[in-house]
């Protein structure tokens, strides 16, 4: 099905190259009529899908219409407190990452740039200074881009009211809940109308988004995306069996011998990202950390020289995971296997995008062995370890007891360890 019959406005087609859109994904095909209805729609579908175009066009489509329906020039709107041509916000799109939020941001202004000022939409995230970005809100907007601590932050210093949403969007959602968002939601949900549509996207579907979606959303029509299946058609998953200890170095070895040029490496911390990074200049291999306590002047910068190649190696903590779009990254490597086996999808997920082919490669270790096998499982996957010659590894298997170790939402609680040591100091019966 062409995008002319998804029932779109023809100015806003005009906008769709056909060289970047030449047609519609499934999830576009199937969320671009529901939600000109004007119905809540619940969206599961992987990384690289198209989630983001599939609910920008009906956002501006159905804003067209309604500023081209009201009685004050197009895109001014009156409203309390503010001037009587400002703007009413009419969509908000929350997203869990600066990343995330600048690439939707971009992804709006392409489809609305043949307007000029016409439409008007605006990006706020934490990081950087807000004073610019109550500059920019002047005079309203009609569609705001936001993470929810700045969002928050801006409604406290008055510079913008939510009271009119018709569209919410909340893109990502499981990773808005997996971040510790669930507060800033309820307070921002408290303060948008009840009567209003929502598009609830996210890329997985955790136990824990449920109850999200059953508060928020009103008979929603739902679309489920099934990701695992379409991965090993673009993606190459490789494991690696080796000593924790040798990781840098068999990275290194990777990096040289088969000569790859462009590479996103995830770690577990921010200090692994940093130390990594360091031992692999020292190689004279150009590598750059990527995580949150960077300035986002910065970030953009790493993220910038990456799509350049004027860096081979970016060393990342799952803030990467989701809302980073390198186009024809070629190769992912797990370092750190990810805590929660869901993340591994979105890991992954960074490369083999749009049709093209990409290489996948996990460090697993003696004492990471349980986890990685619980990753397997979840993702109907059982992968060969490899040994590479002179990185092989040289101790035992980590026995990790009871329970599941360090997976994330099943270790071993305070009280099962305090059992555990109570009965190791009982004498034998």
């Amino acid at each position: 099905m062409p995008f002319k019959d998804l029932g779109l406005l023809p100015e806003l087609l005009s906008t769709l190259k056909p060289k970047a859109y030449p047609a519609p994904t499934p999830v576009q095909s199937e969320l671009i009529p529901v939600a000109l209805t004007g119905r809540d729609v619940w969206v599961t579908a992987p990384t690289g899908s198209g989630k983001t175009l599939a609910y920008a066009l009906p956002v501006i489509h159905q804003l067209i219409k309604t500023l081209s329906n009201a009685s004050t020039p197009p895109g001014h709107l009156a409203r309390n407190g503010f001037s009587k041509n400002a703007r009413l916000i009419q969509t908000l799109v929350l997203v869990p990452t600066r990343e995330l939020a600048i690439q939707v941001s971009q992804t709006f202004m392409s489809l609305t740039a043949q307007w000029g000022s016409t439409y008007k939409m605006t990006v706020v995230f934490g990081g950087v200074s807000i004073n610019p970005q109550m500059m920019g809100l002047r005079g309203g907007t009609d569609i705001l881009i936001a993470t929810p601590g700045r969002l928050i932050d801006l409604i406290e210093q008055n510079a913008l009211k939510i009271s009119n949403i018709k569209t919410l969007v909340l893109d990502e959602a499981d990773k808005l809940l997996e971040l510790g968002f669930q507060d800033e939601l309820q307070h921002i949900l408290s303060l948008i109308p009840a009567n209003r549509q929502n598009l609830f996207l996210s890329a997985t579907r955790p136990h824990g988004i449920e109850a999200l979606a059953q508060s928020l959303l009103n008979s929603p029509y739902e679309i489920q995306i099934e990701g695992p299946t379409q991965q090993p058609a673009v993606i190459v998953q490789r494991a690696i069996y080796t000593d924790s200890t040798q990781r840098t170095q068999l990275l290194k070895h990777l990096i040289k011998l088969q000569n790859l040029k462009q590479v996103l490496v995830f770690v577990a911390t921010q200090h692994s990202s940093e130390i990594v990074a360091a031992k692999l200049r020292v190689a004279g291999i150009s590598a750059e950390p990527f995580h949150g306590q960077l300035s986002q002047g910065k970030r953009q910068q790493v993220l910038a020289d990456f799509k350049a190649h004027r860096v081979k190696v970016v060393l990342a903590t799952d803030l990467a995971s989701r809302g980073l779009d390198i186009e024809k990254l070629p190769t992912v490597i797990n370092f750190d296997l990810p805590r929660s086996a869901v993340d591994y999808t979105h890991r992954i997920g960074r490369t083999g995008r749009a049709g093209e082919p990409g290489l996948a490669i996990s460090f697993v270790c003696p004492d990471s062995l349980q986890h990685w096998a619980l990753i397997e499982k979840r993702h109907a996957v059982k992968l060969a370890r490899e040994s590479i010659p002179g990185f092989e590894a040289t101790t035992a298997a980590i026995e990790s007891g009871p329970g599941n170790g360090g997976i994330k939402g099943k270790r071993p609680s305070k009280k099962d360890k305090l059992r555990q040591l109570a009965a190791s100091q009982l004498p034998p019966t």
